[in-house]
């Protein structure tokens, strides 16, 4: 199966959110069938074929997730990350703001949803092909 450190070496290409969708193609050829982030302390639980598992390592600083979720900052800060304007820790930061607790994505739909504290989804999105 694959491991966190190619999962990591796949990460490293991505410089915003415009390559997340590359990196999605790059993590899907290791075998990784879904995950869930954790915004709190960015960990993330991988998925693979078979009930395979493994668990990236926490930031040792975490951050404080807002206990109402604001729906609409969060759709413009994703926009603004998605166009390439913010990197990976300023959108943790701006999640944390608008009270996402973690997302999910499954390869087989290729989606991307977006859940607060309470577990009620926020935003799904598709994840566009390459």
């Amino acid at each position: 199966m694959f491991t966190v450190k190619q999962i990591k070496d796949a990460h490293a290409k991505v410089k915003s959110g415009a390559d997340f969708p590359q990196y999605m193609q790059d993590i899907i050829a290791l075998g990784v069938t879904s995950f869930e982030t954790f915004v709190t302390d960015n960990h993330t639980n991988y998925y693979g074929k078979n009930d395979f598992q493994t668990t990236s390592e926490a930031f040792l600083e975490t951050l404080e997730i807002a206990n109402e979720s604001n729906v609409g900052q969060f759709k413009s800060d994703l926009k603004s990350h998605q166009q390439g304007k913010t990197d990976y820790m300023t959108f943790l930061s701006d999640c944390a703001k608008s009270g996402v607790e973690k997302w999910i994505v499954v390869m087989s739909k290729m989606t991307c949803t977006y859940y607060d504290k309470a577990g009620n989804e926020m935003v799904e999105e598709i994840i566009p092909s390459v």
